[in-house]
């Protein structure tokens, strides 16, 4: 018996250790383009026209749909570093710097007042039952499941007719009823046990006291999570900026990065890596609630 336990002791380890060998591996194919974006944000121009100089002819000049015959050198260490490109970007040129604070301005009150429609509208969605709710809800799950290209045309009528076409508002306001959020508190405040609120109810604890000393503090750490998600979801929206915002001075950087000409290959590092900065700061501080929202949900492990 304990020769056959050390046998199957050995086999899952070595299973265990081939599992680990493929997620490594798999983790490194998904690290490698972060890497070399940073790494190629330190070259020199030259350097980078002489190494990928024949893919963005190939791509944007002049020799545009043919083929490249010519050797691609993938290289992650410079040669000299250079810091030419960040300093044109952060000194020499505002653009780069307006289109940055233009995510900024459009992306946190869509995370923050999606957050707040959110939670009282799950906390709704959880305690009351009735068909009224659950066409309502269930109409928040087709939403959901639709592409935002299918209602990127009804918005831009809707935002046409409200008069904020070109404004933030025409960002701002789909945005913040999104049903995303909606979606995941009221899965999550569903699983809180009821006895949880009927004991509270019972000590003379009115719905804003359930909802702020019970329902909030056992969903903070899906809260986390899901603004995490929203964050980076909308760090990265490119059509809906194109659609609705016609002065391209108040498109974000996720539109302008597509825009860099073929002689600004070493800006457009400079200003990807600079775009990422955000995105890793927030997944990086918010790792461990990011796990623990999707593991727990409301107090109970899902």
């Amino acid at each position: 018996m304990k020769y056959n336990r050390e046998i199957k002791t050995k086999k899952r380890n070595k299973k265990k250790k081939i599992l680990s060998a493929i997620l490594i591996f798999v983790a490194i194919i998904y690290v490698i383009p972060i890497i070399f974006t940073v790494c190629n944000s330190f070259m020199a121009e030259t350097e980078i026209s002489a190494n990928y100089g024949k893919i963005f002819e190939g791509v944007a000049g002049a020799g545009a749909g043919k083929y490249i015959s010519e050797t691609v050198h993938l290289k992650f260490i410079p040669d000299k570093v250079s810091f030419k490109q960040y300093f044109t970007v952060l000194f020499n040129s505002p653009d780069y710097l307006l289109k940055f604070w233009n995510s900024v301005i459009l992306v946190v009150p869509i995370v923050i007042f999606q957050m707040i429609v959110a939670l009282l509208a799950s906390y709704g969605f959880a305690r009351y039952n009735g068909k009224v709710r659950q066409i309502i809800f269930f109409s928040y799950i087709i939403l959901m499941l639709m592409p935002y290209q299918v209602t990127l045309v009804p918005n831009f009528i809707v935002s046409n007719w409200l008069g904020i076409t070109d404004t933030n508002w025409a960002i701002w306001l789909p945005g913040i009823f999104s049903p995303f959020a909606v979606f995941l508190l009221t899965k999550c405040m569903r699983r809180i046990p009821v006895g949880i609120i009927e004991a509270a109810k019972i000590d003379g604890a009115g719905e804003w006291k359930i909802f702020t000393k019970i329902c909030y503090p056992l969903c903070k750490s899906a809260i986390a999570s899901v603004c995490i998600l929203l964050f980076i979801d909308y760090w990265n929206m490119v059509e809906q900026p194109l659609i609705l915002l016609k002065d391209s001075d108040m498109h974000p950087l996720s539109v302008f990065l597509s825009k860099i000409n073929q002689g600004e290959i070493g800006i457009a590092f400079a200003v990807a890596t600079i775009y990422m900065i955000p995105t890793l700061l927030v997944f990086q501080y918010g790792e461990e609630y990011l796990v623990e929202g999707i593991t727990y949900q409301g107090g109970m492990k899902g």
